[in-house]
């Protein structure tokens, strides 16, 4: 028996509540089609979400008129990005070229933004965001995805839809239920991701830092630093296996800023591993099914991108897909229309991910840079303020930027 807190059929079901599903439920709702959003959380709240709203997400918010609102959130601004490659200072990035209300990275916690999109949305009468509901299965009826089946917090539910979208991640349950075929590029490194309170009169504006051994990125976060402490790959294990002392020793040295007060790093508990992971999907569709964001294509925390990619896939698939949903008249070969949108984007983001990490950050954490020269391509970047800003419009737009062409039935 049907959950009846769970509409037994809909236009779009969405499975996932990250930026991807959020944003691509929001703006179908607001198109007028029929859209629930499954989360299997009961909240937003999680630990190593992505924390960096790129210019390109900022300027998607400003189209759906949001943007005023949106940033009385706690967030920081970060208007260059550079650090200290030993003791030489580097300059990666300077947003200062673009519009003046997107000239900048916002950081904020994930879930801030996804409790965002989910309050205004409350006023979209065609969206229903359903947390603690875990989907368990595909319904496939006559060669095509028809729907979901799972279990909610009050008991099992099935639901009915002419599309099924999996914005589930990249361990995506919707895309292995489908068997899409994925390509894993591979990333020779992992994440330790962990907060150090900070001092509200300490000023430090150096974004990464790299040591011999040791890439380490501090992110100001107002009253604390939010750290991302890169490791080989599959090299979690034995550092875990030291005691969490001999971890703190090894950030003092790396970052010696998050010196006095890392001993809020209680045991392990208190650090997060992520294990990094590039892949792309050969196909993200098939009859009645599209998947996007992580799910299409996982990313490396190379950059921060991952939730504006995620965003930008969504914008994508409004706009090429609420129309006919609402009306009745989509086809399954039109959903291929997303992934040829955005495939080209992804590559490149993928490819220069891939030579970040081989070219900087593999020879630093192997230890093969022990002498700490800053590479070529970063010496480039220091010396040319203009390669700068650049660099910033591709990091911060993205490529192929999206815009908000979907209708809005309720404005």
């Amino acid at each position: 028996m049907n959950d009846p807190t769970y509409p037994s059929q809909t236009q779009c079901c969405i499975v996932g509540g990250g930026p991807a599903g959020m944003m691509l439920g929001y703006l179908l709702a607001r198109a007028g089609v029929e859209t629930v959003v499954l989360e299997k959380h009961a909240d937003f709240l999680r630990d190593f979400r992505g924390d960096t709203v790129h210019p390109s997400t900022l300027r998607i918010v400003d189209e759906l008129g949001l943007l005023d609102s949106f940033l009385q959130l706690p967030h920081q601004k970060l208007r260059k990005v550079g650090g200290l490659f030993g003791d030489k200072p580097i300059a990666i990035a300077d947003f200062g070229g673009l519009p003046e209300r997107y000239a900048y990275i916002a950081f904020m916690p994930q879930w801030d933004f996804l409790n965002f999109i989910a309050a205004d949305g409350r006023r979209l009468p065609k969206l229903t965001v359903a947390m603690q509901s875990n989907v368990e299965a595909l319904i496939e009826e006559g060669g095509r995805i028809a729907g979901v089946r799972g279990r909610g917090a009050s008991g099992a539910f099935e639901i009915r839809a002419a599309l099924t979208v999996g914005c589930d991640g990249r361990h995506s349950t919707v895309r292995a239920a489908a068997g899409l075929p994925l390509d894993d590029i591979g990333a020779p490194i992992d994440v330790l991701w962990f907060r150090v309170p900070r001092d509200a009169a300490a000023f430090d504006d150096v974004f990464a830092r790299v040591t011999r051994g040791h890439f380490v990125v501090t992110i100001d976060r107002g009253d604390y630093w939010q750290c991302a402490f890169v490791i080989a790959k599959g090299g979690a294990a034995a550092l875990q296996a030291q005691s969490i002392d001999a971890f703190r020793a090894e950030v003092a040295k790396a970052a010696p800023v998050l010196a006095p007060h890392l001993d809020a790093l209680r045991s392990w508990d208190d650090v997060k591993l992520l294990e990094v992971a590039i892949d792309r999907l050969q196909r993200w569709s098939k009859p009645g099914l599209l998947c996007i964001g992580d799910a299409a294509h996982a990313m490396s925390p190379v950059g921060g991108v991952g939730i504006n990619l995620a965003v930008q896939d969504a914008v994508a698939a409004a706009n090429a897909l609420a129309e006919m949903l609402r009306d009745g008249s989509l086809h399954d070969d039109d959903l291929d229309a997303v992934r040829r949108r955005r495939l080209f984007p992804t590559r490149v983001t993928q490819a220069i991910q891939v030579q970040i990490q081989r070219v900087v950050l593999a020879p630093v954490i192997g230890g093969m840079n022990d002498d700490l020269e800053v590479p070529l391509p970063l010496r480039v970047l220091t010396a040319v303020p203009a390669l700068q800003r650049v660099f910033a419009r591709v990091l911060g737009m993205g490529v192929r930027p999206e815009h908000v062409r979907s209708p809005a039935a309720v404005p």
